[in-house]
């Protein structure tokens, strides 16, 4: 049996289609498929407003140059799913394993999305940019985050091991923690306001003159 999610989007392939599985130049409005299957399909330039996807299944799915905006991506699960030039604009992607896309097509912006919690582990994220966003929690261990900028970013409780942070713009980022030893910060970008968020091992005792 088709599900209610799938017939919905199938109503609203744009593209006319005959395979039903592709989506192109689509538009979807206050879309509730939380905790559907929605596996093995391809979105190209859809704009998806106000949809909730909390604890779905999109593996295998492509999203290629779509936009996110007030959505929920919480608890979805992506393995092997793959993101081109994908947007996510004031989007809740709590609890997501980006460590399990297709390496091959993964890339995109976060702007006034919540992360927390989130995983990165091994991803490229390469020039990536985070804006205004959330994430408490979420682990970037041995991610490339190389030219990547954390734009006013709330990085408590963050994990940075063995990753590449250089020429990572951190000017604006708050509550973290760097371990210099443990990264690779040849020419990351900082401030005299931030810069305890790299000693905190250290312990040390830090005054800034007023």
């Amino acid at each position: 049996m088709i599900s209610k999610a799938m017939s919905y989007f199938n109503s609203f392939d744009m593209n006319l289609s005959i395979d039903p599985s592709i989506h192109q130049n689509a538009h979807f409005e206050n879309v509730f498929i939380a905790e559907e299957d929605l596996e093995e399909r391809v979105w190209i330039n859809c704009e998806f407003l106000r949809c909730n996807f909390h604890g779905s299944d999109l593996s295998g799915n492509n999203f290629i140059e779509c936009n996110f905006t007030d959505c929920d991506f919480s608890q979805t699960t992506i393995k092997g799913t793959g993101f081109r030039e994908v947007v996510f604009s004031n989007c809740k992607i709590n609890d997501v394993n980006f460590s399990v896309c297709n390496p091959f097509i993964f890339s995109f912006s976060f702007d006034q999305c919540v992360l927390d919690r989130a995983n990165f582990v091994e991803t490229n994220l390469n020039k990536t940019i985070f804006k205004n966003c959330s994430l408490i929690g979420t682990n970037f261990e041995q991610a490339d985050l190389t030219e990547a900028t954390f734009e006013n970013c709330d990085l408590h409780g963050a994990v940075f091991f063995d990753s590449i942070l250089e020429k990572t713009d951190f000017r604006t980022a708050h509550n973290f923690n760097i371990d210099p030893a443990s990264n690779r910060l040849k020419q990351s970008k900082f401030s005299g306001s931030n810069l305890t968020g790299l000693l905190q091992r250290y312990k040390l005792d830090i005054e800034f003159d007023q």
